[in-house]
């Protein structure tokens, strides 16, 4: 009751203030200053002024500040940070005292004995600025919070333009200041106000509020600040430039002596202390603030994937502008399915396989559990910004371009995959009731315009011949293989596992087309340029020639790891604002897509793709230690290699080959890491890095046996 009646005599005070400055605006004379009880009787004047004043708003909406949203790892290490703003809300309990005392000792050394407005500091301001010429401020810190609160409210809104500096206000900006500042402290408690302030109040351009510029100046969280520091940074706030200790150092120690003094006679801290302090040094211990994916403390390009998804999906804002204001100064938190210890494992290993890298060609890997669709790592060969003699580019090799609205991801758009794809074909071979041992003839070699495919869906399907070739095959007269003694009749799971293209392809010409393309559709692929389903009816995609991103390519094989359960991929798990309220998250979307024993099929012909097929040239200690099951791939160029490895725990990509825009460099004569190879294919380069990452990680997401397919499944072996 008190404290209000306090107030009511300060509205009528200031007031009495207006009317005081009106007459002087008509006399032109400040000397009116000490006529100030006579103009409070200036009948008209007053009784206006009085209205206008009493007129004035009241309500001021006290909005949290912009706080710097966090993107964190699944095991809660910090990938990066956003803001607009580099701040970070602590509660006064757990401010160093020192900053408290001395914040108040120089900025408003009456804070908790006036209301929001000082009487006396007006007073005071007016006599300084009479008597010496000067420009003596009078603002409380509830006024400089009040402002700090109305200018951080126009930002947020896009009205930059509208922000009021201390020394652009005018008399009608001053006195609304006023009236906000009486009604604000009627609603909160000075620890409150006094709270909001530091945490709002501008330090540099690298520090908004107490503890961000503590973190910024000295390395040390606000809790840790001394009484030397602390000082300081009292000081910075009346003038950021001219205190600046690191461009103006000299005006910084004698901005915080001034503080020190004030401290001492006001007694918040001894003569001794006082003493101590001011011998002591500057100290600065500068740690520049990062924000962004370019700046991310890992897996940049994973950063850039999320924060891409974020600002292309409409649970986040109307409009992308909203959720980048959303993202820069919501104070989120962002938790993320990345794995850290997998994504330092990927990270390591393909800087291993081609970090030194003049003629820039690409590595990269990327995981993702099978049976929840979380992407566990995502690492590339480049950095995310020029620095000399690294391979600089800001696409994410392992996405593709755009997702399925068109939006943009950043993606490179995904690479030819080769015989990665020819898994696909042979499940649908075992879907429509074939079996892993039965003979295909892979001794042909030429499938004329005349021959009759299989498309019950009425689509066409597309010829290939010495005249006519499909789109991707080798500009030859019939179909390779990579070796010329593989032109034979063999068992469909040898022609898998030795990746013979002759017996793809004289599987296809058993199997309805319309189902091979569903079982694509099932898996998840698509192109990586734009979303569009792979056509499964241009022959040359049997073989892998529409790219495809590895992220896709690596969640298609997770299907047959999870016995044909198929799940979207995802990358977040929790978004939290910065009061703890849960924003929406896309759910997992998981779904029965291969039949089980298709799944189990596929799965024990690629463990033998390590043990004795194309792939038994990379490190056999992968499927010694595990259970683990993979494909080879290289396109007709040599331009994208590929092993697509997984066990029951997880599914990668690993990827090596021409990166850059058309990626048209064959990959021949190829120096890598001091190695030349004549011809680089799938097993040579990615094989390994894709088996040392596994060595490193794969028990981390322990692998299960396989379950072994049905004897319906493997049909009886001839000799």
């Amino acid at each position: 009751m008190a404290r209000k009646r306090q107030s009511s005599r300060l509205r009528s005070f200031v007031a009495r203030m207006l009317g005081f400055v009106v007459l002087s605006s008509f006399c032109g004379v400040l000397v009116a200053a000490y006529l100030v009880p006579q103009v409070a009787l200036a009948g008209t004047t007053l009784r206006s002024s009085i209205t206008y004043f009493n007129s004035l708003p009241t309500e001021l909406a006290v909005s949290p500040p912009s706080q710097t949203t966090r993107l964190v790892t699944a095991d809660g290490k910090l990938i990066a940070t956003f803001y607009e703003e580099n701040r970070v809300r602590v509660p006064l309990k757990t401010m160093s005292p020192f900053i408290k005392d001395a914040i108040v000792a120089i900025e408003d050394s009456r804070f908790y004995e006036h209301n929001g407005v000082d009487p006396q500091g007006i007073l005071r301001a007016l006599t300084t600025n009479l008597a010496q010429g000067e420009r003596q401020g009078a603002s409380t810190l509830t006024q400089q919070y009040v402002t700090n609160v109305a200018n951080e409210a126009r930002i947020s809104a896009g009205r930059e333009e509208q922000v009021i500096l201390s020394g652009q206000k005018n008399v009608a900006d001053k006195l609304r200041e006023m009236r906000l500042a009486l009604a604000l402290e009627e609603k909160f408690s000075k620890d409150q106000i006094l709270e909001g302030y530091l945490n709002i109040v501008f330090f540099n351009r690298s520090a908004y509020g107490i503890e961000a510029a503590s973190q910024y100046f000295f390395s040390v969280p606000a809790s840790k600040l001394t009484l030397p520091q602390a000082a300081l940074l009292a000081g910075l706030v009346n003038s950021p430039s001219l205190y600046d200790p690191v461009a103006n150092p000299d005006n910084s120690v004698q901005r915080r002596n001034q503080v020190l003094k004030a401290m001492l006679e006001q007694r918040k801290i001894s003569q001794s202390q006082h003493d101590k302090a001011l011998a002591t040094g500057i100290g600065l211990k500068i740690k520049p603030s990062k924000q962004g994916c370019a700046a991310a403390a890992m897996a940049p390009y994973f950063c850039d994937y999320v924060a891409q998804l974020f600002l292309n999906n409409p649970a986040y804002g109307a409009d992308r502008q909203a959720r980048e204001q959303k993202l820069l100064r919501g104070g989120l938190t962002i938790t993320t399915t990345l794995d850290s210890r997998l994504q330092a494992a990927a990270q390591s290993q393909v800087n291993a396989t081609a970090g030194a890298n003049p003629t820039k060609w690409g590595a990269s890997l990327v995981s993702i559990q099978p049976g929840t669709g979380k992407i566990l790592s995502m690492a590339q060969n480049t950095v995310f910004l020029p620095q000399p003699g690294k391979f600089d580019t800001q696409l994410n090799f392992n996405v593709q371009s755009k997702d399925t609205s068109g939006n943009d991801l950043n993606g490179a758009g995904g690479f030819q995959p080769g015989s990665t794809m020819k898994p696909f074909t042979f499940a649908e071979w075992l879907h429509q009731g074939k079996t892993l041992t039965t003979v295909v003839d892979a001794s042909k070699r030429e499938y004329p315009l005349g021959f009759r495919w299989r498309s019950s869906c009425g689509k066409v399907i597309g010829g290939y011949s010495s005249k006519q070739r499909a789109a991707g095959l080798e500009t030859a007269d019939d179909l390779q293989n990579a070796d010329a003694g593989y032109y034979r009749k063999m068992p469909a799971d040898y022609g898998l596992y030795n990746s013979i293209n002759t017996a793809t392809f004289a599987e296809a010409a058993q199997l309805d087309f319309c189902g091979i393309q569903k079982m694509v559709d099932a898996v998840g692929l698509h192109s990586g340029l734009d979303g569009d389903r792979i056509n499964m009816h241009q022959l040359g995609n049997l073989l892998g020639a529409t790219a495809v991103a590895p992220l896709t390519m690596a969640n298609a094989f997770a299907t047959f790891a999870a016995d044909g359960r198929y799940c979207q991929p995802i990358s977040l798990t929790r978004i939290a604002d910065r009061a703890g309220k849960q924003l929406p998250v896309p759910e997992t979307k998981c779904r029965d897509a291969v039949d089980p024993k298709v799944a189990r099929g596929v799965n024990a012909v690629l463990q033998d793709t390590l043990k004795k097929g194309s792939g038994v040239y990379i490190k056999p200690e992968v499927h010694d230690r595990m259970p683990a099951a993979a494909k080879t791939g290289t396109n007709n160029i040599n331009s994208a290699t590929w092993v697509v490895g997984y066990t029951t725990g997880m599914a990668t990509a690993s990827f090596f080959g021409d990166t850059l825009e058309g990626q048209s460099r064959p990959g021949r004569n190829l120096n890598v890491n001091g190695k030349v190879y004549n011809r680089i294919d799938g097993y040579m380069i990615a094989g390994p890095q894709w088996a040392n990452y596994m060595l490193k990680v794969g028990k981390m997401y322990p692998a299960k046996a396989f379950p072994k397919p049905p004897a319906s499944v493997v049909g009886k072996r001839t000799s």
